[in-house]
């Protein structure tokens, strides 16, 4: 039952480290154009939208390499661990 847990701990931990900076900026992105659209009173969807999807992408870009070395881990000692797990059985 520890594996379990602390597979648990480690998935939960990736999952911050994996959406928590996209959803930092995203959060940053938003409050900025709110408060643009609060000054100029101009309230349109789309403007609201398209820089929040072009930061995002931006995002991905520059943090995909990143992420994917994150994922790349846990999934090697998520691995690792199910044989660990095999060979004490």
């Amino acid at each position: 039952m520890n594996e379990v847990a602390l597979a648990s701990r480690e998935a939960l931990w990736v999952t911050l480290q994996i959406g928590g900076p996209l959803l930092v900026l995203m959060l940053i992105a938003g409050l900025v154009i709110a408060v643009l659209q609060a000054l100029t009173q101009v309230n349109e969807a789309t403007l609201g939208f398209l820089p929040k999807v072009m930061v995002l992408a931006g995002a991905l870009v520059l943090l995909g390499p990143f992420m994917a070395g994150v994922l790349r881990g846990y999934a090697g000692s998520l691995f690792q661990a199910v044989v660990d797990v095999g060979l004490k059985g």
